[in-house]
């Protein structure tokens, strides 16, 4: 019977393990796919500000951005 236990006692802990360095694997894999692909830029919203009708100044274009960043 201690056998099962510690057989158990092995896998919950192997379990655990790979959960905490697949957490921290894909973390990290996450953030690598943002700074490579940001979700929108100043090009983007220039674009769209275009796509208005509008000609945006750069302080506008930093508000918005300085608003998506948050």
């Amino acid at each position: 019977m201690t056998e099962f236990w510690a057989s158990l006692l092995w896998f919950i802990g192997g379990a655990i393990v790979s959960a905490i360095v697949t957490f921290f694997l894909t973390k990290r894999y996450f953030e690598k796919q943002l700074k490579e692909n940001p979700p929108i830029n100043e090009k983007m919203i220039r674009a769209m500000f275009m796509q208005m009708g509008r000609k945006p100044s750069e302080a506008q274009i930093r508000q918005v951005m300085k608003q998506m960043q948050k």
